[in-house]
């Protein structure tokens, strides 16, 4: 029992019209329409809408989504999460057919981030067409990975390794780095004061080829960059950052490391072997 992949992430923005171009024109993510004629649906693979952002006065993550194998495992979970003190409730059958799944709960985590926990998408089987990136590494392994913060760091940690599931990979410090499949980590913790909220998104692609591309569209763009080139010490991803419309981190990444037998965790001294120099966000 526990969590299977990072399934979707839902986000409130005051900037639609920056994350249409950003999700097609820099991410090469596919928009296809959905139930909210408002809202932006954006696929990368055969699930649907991997990222959906909805236009709200205030920038705010809605949901981080993570997929269970069914039913009984959601009903497992649920009864998991209740006995810790932790309100959850349902989705309605009009919210799951927006979401395109075949149930789902919502709840807030110990930190205060929105969590939906969904079985059996619902495919629609029309081919992805993504003619920017030649492929996302997604499959068994979900959308990519994730970063929030939580003010008690042990607490919320806790929570997603003893009821969701996850495995401790590694710690920089006192952030985790979390697992639930073959990808070294699909989500993170990191420590800030007051309400949790999302900092990072990570999609990885299946070409060097394409992180390169990648790379030129946000230069031409004139996306401003948080780290340059780099790799990482714990998934020996090449990968860079850009800023979102929004400000979260968004890191176009390939050749993540996956782990396909459990191995003690370590903590990094340093998060890059090479590059990922940082700039501060724009003002």
């Amino acid at each position: 029992m526990g969590v299977h992949s990072l399934g979707y992430v839902r986000l409130n923005s005051s900037d639609i019209d920056a994350w249409r171009r950003f999700g097609e024109e820099f991410a090469g993510l596919m928009r296809v329409d959905g139930a909210d004629p408002d809202s932006l649906y954006f696929r990368m693979d055969h699930y649907p809408a991997r990222l959906v952002v909805t236009p709200a006065e205030e920038s705010s993550c809605g949901a981080v989504g993570f997929e269970v194998m069914n039913r009984r495992e959601l009903d497992q979970l649920v009864r998991a999460v209740t006995a810790e003190g932790i309100e959850v409730s349902a989705g309605s059958a009009e919210e799951c057919k927006e979401r395109r799944v075949t149930g789902f709960v919502r709840f807030a985590d110990p930190g205060g981030n929105p969590v939906e926990l969904f079985y059996g998408p619902i495919l629609d089987h029309v081919p992805v067409r993504t003619p920017l990136v030649s492929k996302f590494v997604t499959g068994d392994m979900g959308l990519g990975h994730v970063i929030v913060t939580a003010e008690d760091v042990e607490k919320t940690f806790d929570f997603y390794n003893r009821i969701l599931g996850f495995v401790e990979r590694n710690t920089a410090g006192p952030t985790y780095f979390m697992g639930c499949n073959a990808r070294h980590h699909s989500f993170g913790i990191a420590p800030r004061p007051g309400p949790g909220r999302l900092v990072h998104l990570m999609v990885e692609a299946a070409t060097l080829d394409d992180v390169g591309l990648a790379l030129d569209r946000a230069y031409n763009m004139e996306l401003p960059m948080m780290h340059t080139l780099g790799k990482h010490t714990n998934d020996k991803m090449v990968s860079f950052y850009v800023y979102s419309p929004d400000t979260y981190a968004f890191e176009f990444g390939w050749d993540g490391l996956q782990v396909t037998e459990e191995v003690p965790t370590y903590n990094i001294t340093d998060g890059a072997l090479w590059g990922h120099r940082f700039t501060p966000p724009p003002q």
